[in-house]
């Protein structure tokens, strides 16, 4: 029998946005292989069991300072991993939301990430002191930072946003011993996705469109956008940095001739 490698085993994790889908699938996965794993989520009740359960909104800087604190005493008092996977979708054009949508959007998915950081950072210093190439830093980004999709401006940007922080952190945090990644999930199967599909005139033919956009012709899975996220955080990973990866079925560098 296979069991999951414990390479993370005495290490502590944060994940943000573990309350359902792609984060609360990454701490699942964190914890078998060995992390202490404290969730921060708005509503943190979806977390897999034995999971640190701790309430925060990523808005309030206030907030995720105190609750990164509550999840590192948490977890042991050290840091290893954190990953920023809070955030909210957004549909339309450039002319469909207005400023205060645009607003409220960026503060999730972008200053988000800026203000998990910010709390993480001394805590994950501190940890790199001891533990060279074991200390990370990975946010979930999207495909939608590298190709064009239609009603999806305002989403877009601020996951184009999303990849350049993620770089320019990378380069600011390299001498720290720090390593910071993001994944570039395609349409995965996930609650925001299906409320997107419950809204659509015929939620079926959505859901076809969508699978066939993606050249393996599926969505993906939360699970399988967990598994990249963890690959990155991992301790085999200690030479990746400043690295996007995709886990979107081929959509991103896949143009296949139409079946026949």
């Amino acid at each position: 029998m296979n069991r999951a490698p414990a390479d993370f085993a005495g290490q502590g994790a944060l994940v943000t946005g573990g309350g359902s889908g792609i984060g609360a699938a990454t701490a699942a996965l964190l914890l078998a292989r060995g992390a202490r794993v404290a969730v921060l989520d708005r509503d943190p009740s979806g977390a897999p069991d034995g999971a640190v359960r701790v309430t925060a909104d990523v808005t309030s800087d206030e907030a995720v300072r105190a609750a990164v604190d509550e999840a590192v005493d948490a977890v042991g008092g050290a840091l290893h991993t954190v990953v920023g996977n809070a955030g909210i979708g957004a549909v339309g054009t450039v002319e469909d939301n207005d400023d205060a949508e645009w607003a409220r959007v960026l503060d999730v998915n972008v200053l988000g990430l800026v203000r998990t950081a910010r709390a993480a950072l001394p805590w994950l210093r501190r940890a790199a002191a001891t533990a060279p190439g074991r200390v990370s830093l990975t946010h979930t980004c999207s495909i939608a930072a590298t190709a064009g999709l239609p009603q999806r401006a305002l989403y877009s940007a601020s996951k184009g946003a999303v990849l350049s922080l993620t770089l320019a952190t990378a380069a600011d945090l390299l001498r720290d011993g720090i390593r910071v990644n993001c994944v570039n999930p395609g349409t995965a199967d996930t609650p925001w996705v299906g409320r997107l599909l419950d809204l659509a005139d015929d939620p079926e033919a959505e859901r076809a469109a969508l699978c066939a956009r993606q050249p393996m012709g599926r969505l993906v899975t939360a699970e399988e956008v967990a598994a990249a996220i963890v690959h990155l955080a991992s301790p085999g990973a200690s030479g990746i940095t400043g690295t996007a990866l995709a886990v979107d079925g081929g959509m991103q560098g896949l143009r296949p001739r139409p079946a026949t």
